[in-house]
């Protein structure tokens, strides 16, 4: 018997990708010799927005900055949870400047608590938020330092995972959250160590294969219900199903050549 899910009405930060290019290479994924179509990716980005709102959720909107190609992965500016602000601080010099403008945005609509962080941290892109713990990747971008940091604002546990594999350079490639304590991941990403954790923490997780991995299947966006993830990630389709939830196959291809995908492009604002 399949669990009867509940979507939850979520408010996101997303930004247009009016800037987007490829234009250096911080990762596996990213090749500046290979042409990225910067109008099909507004398109791919405008109908992720539009679905969200089609499902009821509300979608804010943070101005891109000239010269910050990736600021359209609005997921690594910050992380929010009830309604406090934990700020980015790039460990690449070419994201930099999208820390002071996710902050500004945070204060323009009044945020009360914003903390700026001392240790290096990429956003939701290494934190994952579950109903019970604050997950914290660890590797290639963020600082083990940033998880107690984090730990310390929030108040939440914080557990911390080491990624191993560098095309999984962030959490958000590797793990999504789907409902509650409810995850879906894929092992190789992650130390044996960090293996063993998530085992232990998510006995009953959804554990990817290596093709829907590769394909950025678990940059995935879940509203308790709703599963927004690449449409090739296709194995994952029916094991979603199989737990009640409803997956939605976005094409999000010319984002991906920057290695981000659904997650990357959407900050949840948890007020």
């Amino acid at each position: 018997m399949r669990t009867h899910r509940v979507a939850t009405p979520r408010r996101y930060l997303m930004c247009p990708p009016t800037h987007y290019r490829v234009s250096y290479s911080i990762n596996p994924w990213m090749d500046p010799d290979k042409p990225v179509d910067t109008a099909l990716a507004a398109v791919q980005w405008e109908q992720l927005r539009d679905r969200y709102l089609a499902l009821g959720h509300t979608v804010e909107e943070l101005e891109p900055v000239p010269g910050l190609p990736d600021m359209v992965f609005a997921a690594n500016g910050a992380t929010v949870v009830d309604g406090r602000v934990f700020g980015a601080k790039f460990a690449n010099a070419e994201r930099r400047g999208e820390a002071p403008a996710h902050l500004a945005w945070f204060r323009a609509h009044g945020y009360p608590a914003i903390h700026e962080p001392e240790h290096i941290n990429e956003g939701e892109g290494d934190f994952a938020v579950t109903a019970s713990w604050l997950l914290a990747g660890t590797g290639f971008r963020s600082s083990p330092a940033a998880r107690a940091e984090a730990q310390e604002f929030f108040g939440r546990p914080a557990i911390g995972l080491e990624l191993v594999d560098p095309r999984y350079y962030h959490l958000d490639t590797a793990l999504a959250v789907l409902d509650g304590d409810e995850v879906m991941y894929y092992p190789p990403a992650f130390s044996p160590g960090s293996r063993a954790v998530l085992a232990r923490l998510f006995p009953d997780a959804l554990l990817a294969g290596e093709e829907d991995a590769a394909a950025l299947g678990l940059n995935a966006v879940s509203d308790g219900r709703h599963v927004l993830l690449p449409q090739n990630a296709i194995g994952l389709f029916e094991p979603l199903r199989e737990r009640g939830f409803e997956p939605i196959g976005m094409d999000l291809s010319e984002l991906g050549k920057a290695g981000g995908s659904v997650k990357c492009c959407t900050m949840e604002l948890r007020d």
